[in-house]
């Protein structure tokens, strides 16, 4: 919670630059970064895991990504661990599962927690009091879709797939 906090108070914004875009992430190799790094791109971001029931959405994800990409989308995979233990792995072993079983070439984030007392900075800011879609998510394969300019503009909830119209409709509008 105080980790969370700290990094909140280091959000300095700058003109036209969302809030979301200035939070502290860590990507899969440790390496600083933020959503800041993608200025200027449509985001699905998506809690993943390995071991889960939704874990074949790897697969659609990664279809949509290889369909968009060139018009400025970009998916984004936050492993959790929070939901029934379905992501137990280290990064090594993370990597490893999203490449060799569902061939993800889209970014990976740190392992984190995206419910409850430790949540991470970024899903605090995503789910919480203000936030344009609150509410804790509910299990893996959550999903926001934030625009060019670092807005939240849709949730769906785990069961949507990435191919279904709902969502591919959505992310076409905000690629427009």
């Amino acid at each position: 919670m105080l980790a969370a906090a700290l990094c909140a108070a280091q959000i300095v914004l700058a003109d036209n630059e969302s809030p979301l875009q200035n939070i502290p992430l860590k990507d899969i190799n440790g390496k600083d970064t933020s959503l800041k790094d993608y200025a200027g791109k449509v985001i699905l971001l998506v809690n993943v895991a390995s071991k889960c029931g939704n874990t074949p959405q790897y697969a659609g994800l990664q279809a949509l990504y290889d369909k968009y990409k060139e018009k400025g989308l970009v998916i984004i995979g936050v492993p959790s661990n929070d939901f029934a233990g379905q992501e137990p792995g280290t990064a090594e072993e993370i990597k490893t599962f999203c490449t060799q079983n569902y061939g993800v070439t889209f970014p990976l984030m740190a392992k984190v927690h995206v419910k409850g007392k430790d949540k991470c900075a970024l899903y605090a800011a995503l789910t919480g009091d203000g936030a344009p879609f609150a509410g804790e998510v509910k299990w893996n394969f959550g999903k926001f879709l934030i625009d060019r300019n670092g807005q939240v503009i849709k949730r769906f909830e785990p069961s949507v797939k990435p191919e279904t119209p709902e969502v591919v409709q959505a992310v076409e509008a905000a690629l427009n």
